[in-house]
């Protein structure tokens, strides 16, 4: 479910680094509260966020919910996949379901983030 080569946030999202770029999306946990997936909104190519910035969305049969970025980054990629088949980010979170690529501007930020075990035990705890 959860990956060991991933980085977690408080607010769901996951990172996995490649030098000073990263891969960014929701997590399996995310996915599956929000249900089945049935639009996805990215950011413009060369956008600029900082951390906890709101940089898209993810829209389900049940709500709409934020995606907000975990490191300050510029968009070098988006996943256009998910134009056309969105639910991958059901079928497929941490992978094929990616978000968007960022070029990393402060890898120090990668510190504040959970790894997979971390991450576990807050999903844990914030779920009693």
């Amino acid at each position: 479910m959860y990956s060991e080569k991933h980085l977690y946030s408080k607010e769901h999202e996951w990172i996995e680094v490649d030098g000073d770029t990263a891969k960014i999306g929701i997590t399996h946990h995310a996915q599956e509260q929000l249900g089945d997936i049935v639009y996805v909104d990215l950011p413009e190519l060369d956008s600029e966020f900082v951390a906890g910035d709101e940089f898209g969305s993810v829209e389900s049969v049940k709500a709409v919910a934020e995606v907000f970025m975990p490191v300050d980054g510029e968009i070098l990629a988006v996943n256009e996949q998910l134009e056309e088949t969105p639910e991958t980010v059901n079928q497929d979170p941490h992978a094929g379901g990616w978000l968007v690529k960022v070029k990393l501007t402060n890898t120090a930020q990668l510190e504040g983030l959970m790894s997979h075990a971390d991450y576990a035990k807050f999903v844990s705890e914030e779920s009693n």
